[in-house]
């Protein structure tokens, strides 16, 4: 296998066409591969700045399904082209472009982030192109209503919708907690968590004092934080990303009325990264995330591949798993359609290929059996909460303790 990097683009005004919608696929678009040369496989998902861990995670996954393969799928090397998204809806744009502008490209894993999906889709779709997402979760990317544009997005990661309502579940009937604040980033990915959390907490009997926002890049949190302690709430619920949320967990004790709140975030935010962005403060906090502990029995043989590849001594992030099923659905989706040539050569049919992969059923993968819907999801949402102690914390354990359910 080899991994390229087909860079990332500069603004202009084909950012626009790029997120523009409704898209269709271009019906009968063969992609052509000659003997000797490889299947192409494109990425988009954030790779580098502080969330880099997001897309990281689960790509070191795809290089496994690869190696799994010895590099080769029907005869033919395989090729990895990975673009940096950089969890942005214009870098979602500019990535998707640079696939779609590609005429060798195969399929696409990606993206990492709800909001360069939001950017890249119809660039994805309009090329025909069709992409498995391990880790965007926002709940409308896989919605009835979603449009047209979205007919090249599936899913290996759960919904939001499952994750938003079992965090309401745990802060209200396992912690007991009747009011909670919610701070959301402005992303696709945050306001949508924050609002499906948000109605079943109140149907569940509980208050929500304030739903404040913040900014990326922002780093004084000092009147968020005020705002949120005049309703004196018994937690605060925070699904965002990494020097955002570290910088609220950093600054919370400095407030006048939350010294005792309970912290509480996301998927977003698994990761030492963020822990080691936090502070001491942290201690204490929950975390929702996928259920390491429902995986299969598979799950063990990947992880011992994924610490052997990467040297580390536990995954970045949460969704490694669901990028190593994702890679392996769309490399048995190829090999189902793909038509092998006299001459050595394949021609893969893309719009074939959408309509195997959406026909995924019963597929046996780590993170489960998957069968994909009509609208995308792949995946089962099996969603824990896990709590972060001073184990944690010192660097000894990670990832952290399951504790509900």
């Amino acid at each position: 296998m080899t991994r390229k990097s087909i860079g990332v683009l500069a603004a202009t005004g084909l950012l626009a066409a790029a997120i523009a919608a409704p898209a269709a696929a271009q019906e009968g678009k063969v992609v052509n591969i000659p003997a000797g040369e490889p299947i192409t496989i494109a990425t988009y998902g954030v790779i580098s700045g502080p969330d880099a861990v997001l897309g990281q995670d689960w790509l070191n996954s795809v290089e496994i399904a690869v190696n799994d393969r010895d590099g080769q799928l029907l005869g033919h090397d395989i090729d990895i082209a990975a673009q940096d998204g950089l969890c942005t809806v214009e870098g979602g744009a500019q990535a998707a472009l640079a696939i779609a502008s590609d005429p060798t490209v195969v399929g696409v894993i990606g993206s990492a982030c709800s909001d360069e999906t939001v950017g890249g889709i119809n660039a994805i779709t309009e090329a025909g192109l069709t992409a498995i997402s391990p880790s965007a979760t926002r709940p409308a990317l896989t919605d009835e209503g979603r449009g047209a544009a979205y007919a090249g997005f599936l899913r290996t990661a759960h919904s939001d919708a499952f994750q938003g309502a079992a965090v309401a579940e745990f802060v209200k009937n396992e912690l007991g907690v009747d009011s909670v604040a919610t701070i959301h980033d402005g992303s696709a990915y945050a306001e949508a968590l924050v609002g499906v959390f948000e109605g079943e907490f109140r149907t569940l009997g509980g208050t929500i004092t304030v739903s404040e926002a913040v900014s990326k890049g922002q780093t004084d949190m000092n009147p968020v934080l005020t705002n949120v302690a005049t309703g004196n709430p018994g937690a605060i619920y925070f699904p965002i990303f990494t020097a955002e949320g570290g910088f609220i967990v950093d600054q919370h004790q400095d407030v006048a009325g939350l010294e005792d709140v309970t912290l509480i975030g996301s998927d977003g935010l698994f990761s030492l990264d963020f822990v080691e962005a936090s502070g001491p403060d942290i201690e204490g906090m929950y975390l929702s995330s996928p259920n390491f502990e429902a995986f299969q029995a598979g799950y063990a043989d990947l992880l011992e591949k994924y610490l052997d590849l990467t040297g580390l001594d536990s995954p970045l992030q949460a969704f490694h798993a669901h990028g190593y099923d994702a890679t392996n659905m769309l490399f048995a989706a190829i090999e189902a359609v793909a038509v092998e040539n006299d001459d050595g050569s394949l021609s893969i049919d893309l719009a074939a290929l959408r309509e195997a992969i959406y026909a995924t059923k019963d597929f046996p993968g780590v993170t489960g059996t998957l069968t994909c819907g009509e609208y995308g999801d792949c995946g089962a949402p099996l969603i824990a909460m896990y709590e972060i102690t001073a184990d944690v914390i010192d660097g000894d354990t990670w990832p952290p303790a399951v504790v509900w359910p």
